[in-house]
C-alpha cells in the first residue's frame, strides 16, 4: 500500500540552514522509489492555522517511506532542516485502488 511523506512548513527561522537543507536533500532521494507530487507550491489553506509551504512525496509502501526518512543521507540533511525552520512532518498510508 503506498504511503505519503506531508511535511508543512510552519516558520523558517534560519534561511542559511534551509538552502543548506535545500541542496543535501535531494540527494537523500537516490536509490529511493519517490514520486514527488507538491512541493512548495501555491496554498489555499482552508481551516487551521496559516503555515508557510507544503510538501508531498508519494512511496511505494510505508517501510520504503521510513527506510528514506532514516536514511543516513536524509538524516545528515534533515539536521539543517530542524536549524532552520519548524515544521509537521508525517507518513500516512494511502489507498490504493
Amino acid at each position: 500500500m503506498s504511503a505519503y511523506v506531508v511535511m508543512m512548513r510552519e516558520q523558517t527561522t534560519d534561511q542559511a540552514e534551509m538552502e543548506r537543507y535545500a541542496s543535501q536533500a535531494p540527494l537523500a532521494r537516490e536509490g529511493h522509489a519517490v514520486t514527488p507530487l507538491a512541493r512548495y507550491g501555491a496554498l489555499d489553506i482552508l481551516e487551521g492555522q496559516p503555515f508557510e509551504g507544503c510538501l508531498i512525496h508519494r512511496f511505494p509502501s510505508m517501510a520504503e517511506a521510513q527506510a528514506w526518512y532514516y536514511s543516513p543521507k536524509y538524516q545528515e540533511a534533515v539536521k539543517h532542516r530542524h536549524q532552520g525552520a519548524q515544521y509537521r512532518v508525517f507518513i500516512v498510508e494511502g489507498i490504493d485502488a
